[in-house]
Order: C-alpha cells, then sequence, then structure tokens
C-alpha cells in the first residue's frame, strides 16, 4: 500500500482515468459494430451514416488520448473501402 499522500492520490486518479477511458473504449467499439452490421445487411445509405457517426467517435477517442490517430485513420478507410463495395 502506499505510504506517501501524492501517491495515493495517483492511485485513485489512474483509477478513475481507467474507467473513463474503457467507457470511450467501449463507446468506439459500440459505434464500429452499428457500421458492420449496416455492411452485412448490405445497406449503403445506413452504413454510411453509421460511418459518419463512427468516425466522429474515432477522431474523438484520438483527442482524448485512447487511441492513436494513425489506428483511427486505418479503421475509417478499412471501413469506408468496405461500404464502398456494397454498391
Amino acid at each position: 500500500m502506499a505510504h506517501h499522500k501524492s501517491t495515493k492520490k495517483s492511485i485513485r486518479k489512474n483509477a478513475v482515468r481507467t474507467d473513463v477511458n474503457r467507457a470511450r473504449t467501449s463507446r468506439i467499439r459500440t459505434y464500429v459494430k452499428k457500421v458492420e452490421e449496416a455492411i452485412l445487411q448490405g445497406d449503403k445509405e445506413v452504413a454510411g451514416n453509421a460511418l459518419r457517426e463512427a468516425q466522429s467517435e474515432l477522431f474523438r477517442g484520438v483527442t482524448k488520448g485512447v487511441l492513436n490517430f494513425k489506428v483511427a485513420s486505418r479503421k475509417v478507410s478499412r471501413l469506408s473501402s468496405r461500404i464502398k463495395k456494397i454498391a
């Protein structure tokens, strides 16, 4: 167990940040799953709308430090190319 005040505080802060980051990551995954479901159903319009929402959420995760920029860009790129193939 920690003995210093600052260490105890950092342990509390880390626990809170972990919960927040887990929630953000889960939210991002949910949006990406919505896009993938729309792609599997073959509905291009719904998939495009879902992609716009997912893209916003992915890049918000980047600004909050949950995701790397290149990871988010790669996910958006791959999803959009899958949507274009629906035609």
